[in-house]
């Protein structure tokens, strides 16, 4: 087996009577953003637009970071990554393994981390994958995410998928999901959990990192917001009461797919994210 044929095709768990959860710790370096590095990558190098020699530098607040640091250097490209001091130092540590430079700007600073990055990748053969804008993100997710969810929930577990529920750090995950499972299921709800505390301050790491990027507020029916603390409480639970260790952001994911089902009656099941391990967040656990 090569590791592009250990990206997605990902198991899913159910976690109550009326909520799956994709879990996303299956991918090769452990996160969801395995799936759109693969996928963006392979598309700018059948365009031509990275070549032999290339430097590929991004902005990042860690998983996407991790992922491109993978899967350049197992193709022979330099890598730079560009994201605030403040995430983990366990992300930061992952990418230096895979022989990524990795370039600190301000705590919380992505603006600063993606203009640093627009600039970088206008130098001589560096190419940036341009995460936070690029339609790859969103197709990536439509054509292979949500096509999964579609056969492990509605085709095998026989379920209407009636709400799909998640944070966004890009947007292209509950985007391109939507646009895929829309299709079959009409009356789905799309809900977008997003942190009480602002983009500054919160530490879910890996969602609201600023902006919403590629999210369509138009296409989101509504939003559930977690507090920091309760994300890492609910992940600690995750891990002690299910066995799963994931990161904040699934901690997040969860509760508020639990909180909204309290209050909201859907035909059919909701499905979330499970999005990264845990090991990268234990010096905050």
């Amino acid at each position: 087996m090569i590791i592009k044929d250990a990206v997605g095709n990902t198991p899913i768990v159910r976690l109550g009577e009326k909520l799956f959860a994709k879990l996303e710790t299956y991918n090769p370096t452990g996160s969801i953003k395995d799936r759109i590095a693969f996928y963006i990558l392979t598309k700018a190098e059948e365009r031509g637009e990275i070549k032999n020699g290339y430097t590929i530098v991004e902005a990042t607040s860690g998983n996407t970071g991790i992922a491109f640091s993978m899967f350049g250097s197992v193709r022979g490209y330099k890598v730079k990554i560009i994201m605030p001091c403040n995430m983990s130092e366990e992300r930061k540590s992952m990418m230096r393994l895979f022989g990524a430079e990795v370039i600190e700007v301000g705590p919380s600073d992505f603006k600063g981390a993606i203009e640093l990055r627009n600039q970088m990748s206008q130098l001589d053969k560096h190419w940036s994958p341009m995460q936070f804008s690029n339609p790859d993100n969103i197709a990536c997710h439509e054509e292979t995410t949500a096509r999964e969810i579609i056969r492990q929930v509605f085709v095998q577990e026989q379920k209407n998928i009636g709400a799909l529920i998640c944070g966004a750090g890009t947007g292209g995950t509950i985007m391109g999901c939507r646009r895929a499972l829309i299709k079959l299921e009409s009356k789905l709800k799309t809900v977008l959990v997003a942190p009480e505390e602002d983009a500054k301050t919160h530490g879910i790491q890996g969602i609201n990192d600023g902006a919403d990027y590629l999210v369509n507020r138009k296409l989101i029916d509504d939003e559930v917001k977690v507090s920091t603390a309760d994300a890492l409480d609910r992940a600690r639970r995750l891990a002690r009461e299910n066995g799963l260790l994931v990161g904040v952001s699934a901690g997040a994911n969860i509760l508020a797919a639990e909180r909204w089902l309290e209050n909201n009656d859907i035909d059919g099941v909701a499905v979330t994210f499970l999005c990264d391990r845990g090991e990268r967040y234990m010096s905050l656990f």
